[in-house]
């Protein structure tokens, strides 16, 4: 089931649906447990997991020390000896800490073991920016999951996605990351109450459209989005599509589109050089040149830490006139 498919009814924002997504997957799972650094008392820095450690008690819902490598090791050991762990690294930043562990151990024991010792782990983070936290709590740095063989990455950027993301990683037995978008937490979305999981390595098409197809993942689906309606008015269709899951990359969807548009533009809210939407250009280049009737264009963040002053920050983030300016340059309406 995908979200255009999700039933009419029941809003939730996208931070409740996150936390029914982690409390149906700790009801359904016995071996489930859910770790990290004030996950339970608090119910984590953005509120994510309140109610979960009345739920469910200390032994399942349990604050760990603040210790990034601490809480991979905890989740590595665990998974390969028949747990289910959920943990939570609070800022997407913080990967910085435990990279070894992701790296060399969580992606890697599987195949190293020959298939014998599994993960089901799944990881928790909070990306982007928007919220003035400064250059250390703001990136997105989900391409370094991306290239790392054995891990699987999905940026769910609506309601429905994130709760049908967690618990589609948690039933996974192999380690998921859920990457979260911190400034979509308000953002409301039909959710449906009953569990429900998301197709693994399929893209989701939001909008169909012509002329020009526009992939864009994690908070840009919604600059993306807006850009389409701008253009639209121009007298330009757009198909907006949203990866979603990153890795595996479903490229059959956007080639199919490009292939039907003969136009392509990336977009996303890390920095460009060398960001996923590098790879997706380097497909779409290999894989439907001959459809192209431009080069591939690409919206990004520039190369710079992200900055602290609202102002600068609001003009470092990407969005919807940045898309529908570089989307008028590749078809010389501009």
């Amino acid at each position: 089931m995908t979200a255009a498919e999700a039933p009419a009814g029941r809003q939730l924002v996208y931070t409740l649906a996150i936390t029914e997504g982690v409390r149906q997957a700790l009801q359904e799972e016995p071996l489930a447990f859910m770790a990290g650094e004030d996950v339970a008392g608090a119910g984590s820095v953005f509120g994510i997991y309140r109610g979960l450690l009345d739920e469910f008690g200390p032994d399942r819902v349990i604050d760990t020390p603040i210790s990034e490598s601490g809480i991979i090791g905890l989740a590595v050991g665990a998974g390969a000896t028949g747990l289910k762990p959920i943990v939570d690294i609070m800022f997407m930043d913080f990967i910085g800490e435990c990279m070894d562990e992701i790296v060399n151990q969580l992606a890697k024991m599987r195949y190293m073991f020959g298939g014998k010792a599994t993960l089901p782990v799944t990881v928790l983070t909070m990306s982007g920016a928007g919220m003035n936290l400064a250059a250390q709590h703001s990136q997105s740095l989900e391409a370094w999951l991306c290239h790392t063989p054995g891990l699987k990455v999905v940026m769910p950027a609506t309601a429905y996605d994130v709760k049908g993301a967690i618990i589609t990683a948690a039933r996974e037995p192999n380690p998921v990351f859920v990457v979260m978008c911190k400034g979509l937490m308000a953002l409301p979305g039909e959710v449906p109450e009953e569990p429900y999981t998301l197709p693994i390595g399929k893209a989701n098409v939001l909008r169909e459209g012509d002329n020009l197809t526009v992939v864009a993942h994690g908070r840009m689906i919604h600059e993306a989005t807006k850009a389409a309606d701008i253009l639209e008015g121009e007298g330009i269709s757009v198909e907006v599509i949203d990866p979603l899951w990153l890795q595996p990359l479903d490229t059959d969807t956007i080639i199919n589109s490009v292939s039907k548009t003969h136009n392509a533009l990336v977009v996303h809210e890390a920095v460009r050089f060398g960001g996923v939407g590098a790879e997706i250009a380097a497909q779409i280049a290999e894989l439907a040149f001959d459809y192209l009737d431009a080069p591939v264009g690409r919206v990004a963040a520039p190369f710079s830490p992200v900055p602290f002053s609202p102002v600068l920050e609001q003009t470092y983030v990407p969005n919807a006139e940045h898309i529908a300016a570089e989307a008028r340059r590749i078809l010389g309406t501009g």
